[in-house]
């Protein structure tokens, strides 16, 4: 069966018009052995390394389809730690830019991710309320640690002892033996959900910030262990040993075995710093040096807190002292006598002061610190519009004043997207938000101007493409020259907002609709410039058409003889333009039509509205020849693709879709938008879609030389829907566990599924070779000379290697993060082959590294059986 009708595949070619996306954090990254001049900022499901330096984009780390929730630099500076809303973290090289390691084994968004000081450890905390501690140079999972109740808020590891600190969002702080892997202690002194945690004084001391204006802290003393290992310790008698070498515990509970979390730290708390801000902590941090610290709330302003040295506050209390001494003899009759009983109390306010504030330009969503030797402070901010701003702080001076000393605001609008445009030549795209209009190039996607506007709601390329049109929220039209980025005109053209403009097809003049229940006619003219010889462009009004409803859209047929209409009462009005009489009414849709467009040959139109519908019209009798349910939210936009009955339509459920009008058929979905699609452009080529969302990025989508055959798509599109399916499914409970409680640190996916798939497929070869061999021996025997053995040709691929080695091969195969979870899925009847053929590998010292952890494991999980089992304990034997 031949192809019935060709279609093309658009495909995603860039993000841009992002500077940083609001889900995850800012942070500094050292590349080039330069410190403070590069951070890494997440955008969508990229990572985009700024410099701040030039203000460009100097890489991107590519994400796949999940948005960036979480960033982490590592101590070395060579890698970056990426959290994603499914859970996945991935690990990008900062000198490569390409990301090797992936590791799978959060159910939800990831919260917090750290490293340990030496980079080889990495702990992830999610909204799943799971704590995971990975190893990164094994590319594996160490443990999950279960016992918050809400999401994760912040995890840390100590640097001295084996410790994790963790915060939730179910008000607790936990302390965690990562030895033996429980929560030894539970700090429960917080009414809120505790949203910041940090270690500063040589890890001593604990601060923590909350819901409310406090940030609290706390004295960690660290004790040491009982060191009687000779007797279990719930045997222990009062009078053993041990317990009397036991330090008394520090609540006053008289035995160490009422409180046994006292045997390796105790908390107390030691008072609380007020902070300016009344909101809730959203951010605390503290710099790699643990001198300055910082918090923010949901506001523009950073509060910076100097954490003085031992000597510093030493210094600080004789000063007291001498003040208190003075203060004494001079109210004193006495004399010297009562200078001895003088006590000065040593406050948390002595030890943590006060710096400065940093106001920002806008909300901060996050922030980063870097403290150099020479006492500057430089602090990078990612705020809430879509803006990266640089202040330097001489945190050493008496009363130091932030400078700011970069920003990065070209790249991107302050706020949404509201209307898009292409030039006639497909090269120049225009942009417009409520404060600025952006002219991109289409092929470097560099913004080549930005000009101050107000609020555009539409916007259009004069024909010549130098000069542009855009019609406002408040019913203005503005016009500009792009040549010298001037504001050439503003003509106050509807009372109320101006939702849509058409230009005419001899691209003379356009028609403009707006909320004041008018569509109005222009001609464009050229008038006498006042401050030079030359005309300049200009426009006039010619008609106007009064209406009984808001307009609001409007576009003109392409032989100019019909005015199609959008009004608030759900229809569509059909009028001659010549005449301005009434054709005919669509009447169909049950809320409002927002969008439309009328194919290049006249014949159709396709309407697209808020109650998720698009309904495809013939011009010639008003007839609806379909009505498609488009969206799962309300139309957005509706644009044909030039010379063609294919059009796109953009929804608020995040999604593009391109339709077929001839045949009623979706042919594709565009996803990557992560909010609502607000609008789109078509080239006048046809080869280029550029799209606006509420996520602040525009995305440009290529149509690429690859046919699209609908059947295929489909079961591309079942397949994906089954491998997601797949991932949802319970996970494997392991004997000895209840079916949800998962302890291992990986997570059921499609790529573990597919990997426990080869190791079968590979058993099965291993069985089939093996018995074909035992076979071929016995006919050589029977014919008494050697007959030659045909090879497998999957071996032969392999370079004529043995069964077992080929089952090797597909273990080293496998990734280090999925080898646990891949065995977790693999049905027991092929566990004996797979210890079988492990005892030949370890006894000709293969790979023993890689067999010991499968070996061991497997041992864990199918003990019962394995020991159950006569024949395996047979061959161990």
């Amino acid at each position: 069966m031949g192809l019935t009708k060709q279609y093309l595949r658009y495909v995603a070619s860039a993000v841009f018009g992002l500077i940083g996306s609001q889900k995850g954090n800012i942070v500094f990254v050292t590349l080039r052995g330069e410190k403070g001049r590069y951070v890494a900022a997440p955008a969508c499901e990229h990572v985009f390394i700024w410099d701040l330096r030039k203000g460009e984009k100097i890489l991107i780390l590519q994400g796949l389809k999940q948005e960036v929730t979480c960033l982490c630099p590592s101590p070395d500076g060579l890698h970056l730690a990426v959290g994603y809303e499914d859970g996945c973290i991935r690990i990008f090289s900062l000198l490569s830019g390409e990301g090797h390691v992936t590791f799978n084994g959060h159910k939800a968004a990831i919260t917090t991710l750290k490293y340990d000081h030496l980079g080889g450890r990495l702990a992830s905390g999610s909204k799943d309320t799971d704590v995971i501690v990975w190893d990164v140079i094994n590319e594996s999972g160490l443990y999950r640690l279960k016992g918050h109740k809400d999401a994760i808020t912040q995890a840390l590891f100590l640097r001295e002892k084996n410790l994790l600190v963790t915060s939730g969002k179910d008000t607790m702080v936990k302390w965690w033996d990562l030895d033996t892997q429980h929560c030894f202690k539970t700090m429960t002194g917080h009414r809120a959900e505790v949203w910041g945690l940090v270690l500063v004084s040589e890890e001593k001391r604990l601060i923590t910030g909350a819901s409310d204006s406090e940030l609290r802290a706390w004295d960690v003393d660290y004790l040491k262990e009982i060191e009687d290992l000779e007797e279990p310790e719930h045997k222990k008698v009062r009078g053993s040993p041990g317990a009397q070498a036991a330090p008394a515990a520090e609540d006053g509970a008289p035995e160490m075995d009422e409180t046994p979390e006292d045997r390796i730290l105790s908390c107390r708390k030691a008072g609380s710093i007020i902070r300016e801000g009344r909101d809730r902590v959203v951010n605390l941090a503290v710099d790699k040096t643990g001198r300055i610290l910082a918090c923010h709330g949901t506001d523009s302003v950073l509060e910076v807190f100097c954490i003085l040295s031992k000597e510093e506050v030493q210094k600080k209390m004789d000063k007291k002292m001498k003040k208190a001494r003075k203060k004494a003899r001079l109210n004193s009759c006495k004399g010297e006598e009562e200078d001895l009983e003088i006590n000065v109390e040593m406050t948390l306010q002595d030890e943590i002061q006060r710096v400065a504030n940093i106001k920002t330009s806008a909300k901060i969503k996050s922030f980063d610190l870097i403290y150099s030797p020479q006492g500057e402070l430089k602090a990078v901010f990612l705020l809430q519009n879509n803006l990266v701003e640089l202040y330097s702080l001489s945190a050493c001076l008496p009363a130091p004043q932030p400078v700011r000393t970069g920003r990065i605001t070209l790249g991107g609008h302050r706020s949404d997207v509201r209307t898009l445009s292409f030039s006639s030549d497909n090269i120049a795209v225009l942009s417009a938000a409520a404060d600025a209009i952006k002219i991109w190039n289409r092929s470097t996607l560099q913004c080549i101007r930005t000009m101050s506007c107000e609020y555009a709601l539409c916007s259009f390329f004069v024909p010549g493409d130098r000069q542009v049109i855009i019609g406002t929220k408040t019913g203005k039209l503005q016009l500009y020259d792009l040549a010298s980025g001037n504001l050439l005109e503003t003509i106050e053209a509807h009372d109320g907002a101006l939702w849509s403009m058409s230009l005419s097809p001899d691209q003379r003049g356009f028609v403009t609709g707006g909320a004041d229940k008018s569509v109005k006619f222009w001609d464009f003219e050229l008038v006498k410039d006042e401050n030079s010889t030359q005309k300049r462009l200009s426009v006039k009004q010619t008609r106007t058409l009064q209406l009984d409803e808001d307009v609001l859209c409007v576009s003109y047929s392409p032989n100019q003889k019909l005015l199609a209409v959008s009004l608030l009462d759900c229809t569509v009005k059909i009028f001659y333009i010549d005449t301005l009489k009434f054709f005919l009414s669509l009447y169909g849709h049950k809320l409002p039509v927002i969008c439309m467009d009328i194919s290049y040959d006249g014949t159709l139109i396709a309407t697209g509205s808020a109650d998720r519908n698009v309904k495809i019209w013939g011009l010639d009798f008003g007839d609806c020849h379909k009505s498609l349910f488009a969206h799962d939210d309300s139309v957005m936009y509706l644009r044909f693709v030039p010379k063609s009955h294919l059009f796109f339509t953009a929804g608020k459920d995040r999604k593009i879709k391109q339709w077929d009008a001839d045949k009623f058929e979706h042919i594709q979905t565009l996803e990557g938008h992560h909010q609502e699609v607000w609008c789109l452009a078509v080239s006048p080529s046809g080869d280029y879609v550029v799209s606006s969302s509420h996520d602040k990025s525009l995305r440009l989508w290529e149509r690429t030389r690859e046919p699209l055959i609908l059947e295929e798509e489909r079961e591309m599109q079942r397949e994906a829907e089954y491998e997601e399916s797949v991932a949802k499914e319970d996970q494997p409970a392991v004997p000895g566990e209840t079916q949800g409680d998962n302890y291992f640190t990986g997570k059921k996916t499609i790529e573990t599924v597919k990997a426990a798939e080869r190791i079968m497929e590979a058993i099965e070869l291993y069985r089939e070779e093996t018995a074909k061999m035992q076979e071929h021996k016995a006919i050589c025997k029977a014919a008494g000379k050697e007959v030659p053995l045909p090879i497998n040709p999957i071996l032969m691929a392999y370079g004529n290697i043995s069964p077992s080695s080929y089952v090797l091969e597909i273990f080293k195969g496998i990734k280090s993060s999925e080898l646990e979870e891949s065995l977790l899925v693999l049905p027991f009847s092929y566990v004996p082959d797979v210890l079988k053929l492990f005892t030949e590998f370890m006894q000709l010292g293969c790979d023993v590294e890689l067999i010991c952890r499968c070996l061991f494991f497997l041992l864990r999980i199918h003990f019962g059986q394995i020991t159950s089992n006569q024949m395996l304990n047979e061959n161990d034997a």
